[in-house]
């Protein structure tokens, strides 16, 4: 899949590449990124400013607000914001659409709530629109805004209202009088957009979202890279200590379930060490079902629906929990044989400990069962653990440099909990690290090949993708 990202004209002409990017995550502005098989069709993004914007205030049924510099949206009294748009120049049909807001950098413009977002009839004016005045919203309410800081960046899916060429109007409420505020499209930089994505979707049949260290009640970050499951088709793999601190069944419904969870029928979880902080991780294997295999084991394999080349193996490093990972152990022979009985072209396995961590969070006690991977031709490992991202060069068990036959390992611990900003020693193979960016690495497996690409959260720039065969 191609992808292809157009700016379309607007009167904040100050914006820069590095700005859009941090905007909408995974979309590369101005420039053509492979992601995908060479036989999947272009996907292109075009993004639009805003027309008309303002709100309008129930204490104030008869004020016009279009002089604020802000969007207010909040309950006690009403306030509510409306945004429209100019879809133009679109030649293929829509596949994604978003609304992307920037929240003011005043103290008080976070909220609870950010707000519900409905498409409303398009025949106003920001000149006179006056909560007298205002349009009706159409239909059921479209998407919503969660918890929101002061100068952030925020997007939210809008795809149902937006059906091609067209003026396009919304609405954004809330029954929280803590309310939010956003920038106005009067802002240098930061005015309202929508970015409106085009062509053929990717099948989700072979497209694997995978990150560990993922939700706590006591961070939004977890909701923050669930948005971007939200908007990705594909299998949802976690990699370890899904919810903290310790997996109990209540930290399961009440931090991981509002946020991931949204996306538990499309997830294989591998099991990390903060859910045997529980009794044998007993909740852990009741949440997730038949989907975590064999209760008390922790490892099984599946093929994707969409990929006959790829077989996906998920382990246990709990390695104590499982009778250990030495060769000969049960899980030990178990992947041998499972490898076997497979004989994929392509191979790809998870787990939650890393063999290879520049974040000094290595364990070498897994370190047969990536010699067994290797030995099968195996040709990615993704590990949690360390709060980072890291991607190494394909290597051998014993640290190599091996493009023949090696490895490609990523540490994917970026999943919402926290963040490890400082590396140690760096490790041979090591070929990219970031421990300052939230997100979700997404792999598209194809017959004879792979792409990768790390999707950041809204508002942060890190990003890292390419390409592999198989062996």
């Amino acid at each position: 899949m191609r992808l292809r990202t157009r700016l379309v004209p607007s009167r904040a002409s100050g914006t820069t590449r590095a700005m859009l990017a941090a905007i909408l995550g995974p979309v590369m502005v101005g420039a053509a990124l492979t992601v995908g098989s060479p036989a999947e069709a272009a996907i292109t993004t075009q993004v639009f400013a805003a027309t008309n914007d303002s709100y309008v205030n129930a204490a104030a049924p008869t004020t016009n607000y279009d002089t604020s510099s802000r969007l207010a949206v909040a309950a006690g009294p009403a306030r509510i914001s409306y945004v429209s748009f100019a879809v133009t120049g679109l030649t293929a049909p829509v596949v994604h659409a978003r609304l992307v807001m920037h929240t003011s950098s005043a103290s008080f413009a976070g909220s609870l709530t950010g707000g519900t977002i409905e498409r409303t009839g398009a025949n106003w004016v920001e000149t006179t629109l006056t909560y007298a005045n205002r349009p009706s919203p159409i239909g059921s309410p479209l998407s919503r805004f969660g918890i929101v800081k002061p100068d952030r960046w925020y997007q939210a899916d809008v795809t149902a209202a937006v059906t091609g060429n067209m003026v396009v109007s919304f609405a954004i409420s809330s029954t929280d009088p803590d309310g939010a505020y956003y920038d106005a499209r009067e802002s240098a930089e930061n005015w309202p957009r929508l970015a409106v994505d085009t062509g053929v979707p990717p099948s989700p049949d072979n497209i694997l979202l995978a990150a560990g260290d993922i939700a706590s009640c006591t961070t939004d970050r977890d909701e923050e890279t669930a948005r971007i499951l939200d908007s990705q088709p594909g299998t949802v793999a976690t990699i370890g200590d899904s919810v903290y601190e310790s997996g109990t069944t209540a930290e399961f419904a009440n931090c991981y379930q509002p946020t991931w969870g949204r996306h538990k029928a499309r997830t294989r979880p591998a099991v990390g060490n903060h859910e045997y902080l529980t009794a044998n991780a007993a909740p852990y294997f009741a949440y997730f079902g038949a989907a975590a295999g064999p209760a008390g084991l922790g490892y099984y394999s599946y093929d994707l629906p969409g990929s006959s080349d790829w077989h996906i193996v998920v382990l246990n490093s709990n390695c104590a929990k499982v009778g250990g990972c030495q060769a000969g152990s049960a899980q030990e022979r178990w992947l041998r044989a499972d490898l076997a009985a497979h004989p994929s072209r392509c191979t790809l396995a998870y787990w939650h400990h890393p063999l290879f961590s520049s974040g000094e969070r290595q364990a070498p006690n897994v370190l047969p069962l990536f010699r067994a991977l290797y030995d099968a031709g195996a040709e990615i490992v993704l590990n949690g653990h360390a709060h980072q991202y890291e991607r190494f060069a394909p290597q051998s068990p014993d640290r190599t440099a091996d493009p023949a036959r090696g490895i490609r390992e990523f540490v994917v611990g970026t999943g919402g909990r926290s963040l490890q900003s400082n590396f140690g020693t760096v490790v041979p193979n090591s070929e990219v690290r970031n421990g300052t960016t939230y997100g979700v690495l997404r792999l598209t497996l194809y017959t004879g090949g792979y792409d990768w690409r790390f999707l950041p959260v809204t508002g942060q720039t890190f990003t890292d993708g390419g390409s592999g065969t198989c062996h």
